[in-house]
């Protein structure tokens, strides 16, 4: 009879508690294609008190997640606590080091520490897994490390936040503000209490970073992703969008060539005619472009107990079965190190927005200062003064270097006709 494979399960969140949840229900299925019995030894969690919805007390209860470590009669940890740091990252260390699988569904760890990670699996022999940790139930992991390998990929892009494209959506079909949707949205449970991680683009930078290093067969670099996220969308911005044939997204985007590894993380103007303008929701999309298979789109939910808990799961089936390999698609001493490219040199167009006062003369200065940086403007569009005597200007820019754009919001910084930081916002003309 075939032994079970035997896993301690660290963290019993949302996730966790799907992942119990899952390996209950789909026990038989997941035995035949695993080729043995998937069976939780041991849990922890911080409040044994809790009702999670599933019985726990068949499994050992651990207070200390890091005595998982140790334990002799586990085959696999699962970590499901978060945090790039802290109890996650001394549980993932400790495990692998004895050469005991890990499986994680933590972003941040694996964008900040997953190089140190991935050497001591490959150290000791262990697996690292880490499918739920981008785009939750979408196999993009596999879908990139296994599916695409034999492909040069030149560039990888996509929707990488459920909470944002949840509230860019809303706010698009509703035609609401950015605060209050995010209220709804906290009120719903689909953006945390501090939302700051998945707004300002954190979240999804970390994701991006763990992308371009299985796309490019570079070396995780998260440091070096610009990242901006959507607090300063606006209504009248999706309504202009809307108008000039467009949806405002937030892409997170790689591409590695010549001039080193560019990361962005940025609201963009995508054209209707792209397939991520129609993805809606919390739904996460990721496309990457092959040079023999051409363009791949992976579309699906990017987050929940369901999802997520089904890419932890198939990742325990994939160790359970033998399947293991190097954690980003070649050795890390394979991995190239790249330098950050420079945003200055990429040319493309833009969209601007500025909140001006009514008076002569600021669209002379504004004008200006487009010109002087070399900026030639393809479309612009004036709505009238509001009660306070502003007006909302909103421009389209020629091809261009995006250092010209910069230079030409530099030249206006301080100009006491414009009200705050103007909106900038790269068009997706990919």
């Amino acid at each position: 009879m075939t032994t079970p494979f035997r896993i301690a399960l660290a963290g019993l969140g949302t996730v966790g508690g799907g992942v119990v949840k899952l390996l209950d229900a789909n026990r038989a299925l997941i035995e035949r294609r695993a080729g043995r019995e998937i069976r939780i030894v041991a849990v922890s969690a911080r409040d044994r008190t809790r009702d999670r919805g599933v019985d726990l007390s068949r499994f050992d209860w651990v207070d200390d997640a890091a005595t998982l470590s140790s334990r002799t009669d586990i085959d696999a940890v699962v970590e499901l606590i978060g945090g790039a740091d802290g109890p996650a990252l001394t549980l993932a260390r400790a495990t692998l080091a004895r050469g005991c699988a890990f499986v994680t569904a933590n972003k941040a760890m694996i964008a900040h520490h997953g190089l140190e990670l991935a050497q001591t699996a490959e150290t000791s022999g262990a697996a690292l897994k880490y499918e739920a940790a981008v785009a939750g139930g979408i196999p993009v992991i596999k879908g990139l490390r296994e599916g695409a390998a034999a492909n040069e990929i030149a560039r990888v892009y996509g929707i990488l936040n459920g909470t944002c494209n949840y509230i860019l959506t809303t706010m698009e079909s509703e035609g609401r503000d950015f605060a209050d949707v995010l209220a709804d949205a906290q009120a719903l449970g689909f953006a945390e209490t501090d939302p700051s991680f998945d707004i300002d683009g954190i979240d999804a930078a970390h994701k991006l970073s763990i992308l371009a290093s299985l796309c490019f067969g570079t070396a995780i670099d998260f440091p070096a992703v610009t990242v901006s996220g959507i607090r300063n969308v606006i209504a009248a911005d999706i309504t202009e969008a809307a108008a000039l044939g467009y949806r405002v997204r937030l892409i997170g985007l790689g591409e590695a060539d010549g001039h080193g590894l560019f990361q962005r993380v940025h609201p963009c103007l995508v054209p209707l005619g792209h397939p991520l303008a129609h993805v809606a929701g919390s739904l996460n999309a990721v496309v990457a472009e092959g040079n023999f298979v051409g363009r791949l789109l992976f579309e699906g939910r990017g987050a929940g107990e369901g999802p997520t808990a089904s890419a932890v799961v198939a990742d325990l089936i994939d160790v359970a079965r033998g399947e293991t390999g190097p954690a980003f698609a070649m050795p890390v001493s394979a991995l190239a190190k790249s330098s950050p490219a420079p945003a200055g040199d990429r040319r493309g167009r833009a969209y601007l927005r500025f909140t001006v006062a009514d008076r002569p003369g600021v669209l002379a200065e504004i004008t200006a200062a487009m010109r002087d940086a070399g900026v030639s403007i393809e479309s612009m569009v004036q709505r009238g003064a509001d009660t306070a005597g502003r007006v909302l200007l909103v421009m389209v820019t020629h091809v261009c270097p995006e250092r010209a754009v910069t230079d030409a919001l530099d030249r206006l910084d301080g100009s006491q006709s414009i009200t705050g930081r103007p909106m900038l916002m790269h068009i997706l003309d990919i």
